[in-house]
């Protein structure tokens, strides 16, 4: 698929999302992540299981996986990695964003 945002889905986040889409109440569903305003730093990212994309949405995929990201949230993860990191006791998705200028130590808030 053409990915003109040059944004990467790993291997490993790829796995995780299938591991959830084929069992339990988020089958045949897409990782929807977006960005809102919020968190420590000024944004934050948010993740939802929808069953469908809309008409302006991107779609990222690998493997079996696609994840779904709107277009105005495109816009801040320009050139982003999504990751699923797994660590004793840990284990959560992980955006690798070079166009944030900061975040906090959850990774999941940052400022632009």
């Amino acid at each position: 698929m053409n990915n003109p945002h040059n944004i990467i889905l790993t291997d490993n986040a790829a796995k995780r999302i299938t591991e959830i889409i084929t069992s339990g109440q988020e089958k045949g569903k897409k990782l929807r992540i977006s960005v809102e305003s919020g968190g420590c730093f000024g944004f934050q990212y948010k993740y939802d299981f929808v069953d469908s994309a809309e008409s302006n949405d991107i779609i990222i995929e690998n493997m079996d996986a696609a994840v779904v990201i709107d277009d105005i949230s495109i816009n801040f993860m320009q050139n982003a990695v999504i990751d699923y990191v797994e660590s004793l006791g840990f284990a959560s998705f992980e955006i690798k964003n070079p166009n944030s200028k900061g975040g906090c130590g959850c990774g999941n808030s940052f400022s632009a």
